[in-house]
């Protein structure tokens, strides 16, 4: 209990691993969710006319090119993310094994 009243332990990677699902997994969707709510609340018939303009302009191989580049950027930023915090948690890890080495 000391160590954590003395800035000798921290408790960081338990938040991260917290903060690293909520960012994978319900910001992404709270995201979407927003995204929606504030097309139908404020652009609903701009959103209808462009969806009939593109339907009519964009062919299937192309609809079908641009969801496979978003499926993996969506997926390059989740692994980016990832890689972001297991960095962060080796970090602190390595700071945890460095203060007992020094104690002793």
């Amino acid at each position: 209990m000391i160590d954590f009243l003395t800035f000798k332990s921290f408790i960081t990677p338990f938040f991260l691993i917290v903060f690293y699902y909520i960012g994978a997994v319900i910001i992404p969707i709270f995201s979407f969710l927003f995204i929606l709510w504030i097309r139908d609340r404020y652009f609903l018939e701009f959103s209808l006319r462009i969806k009939k303009i593109l339907k009519d302009k964009i062919s299937f191989v192309q609809r079908v090119v641009f969801i496979a580049l978003f499926i993996f950027s969506f997926l390059a930023m989740e692994i980016f993310w990832r890689m972001i915090f297991e960095f962060m948690i080796a970090y602190f890890d390595m700071h945890d094994a460095l203060m007992r080495l020094t104690i002793r």
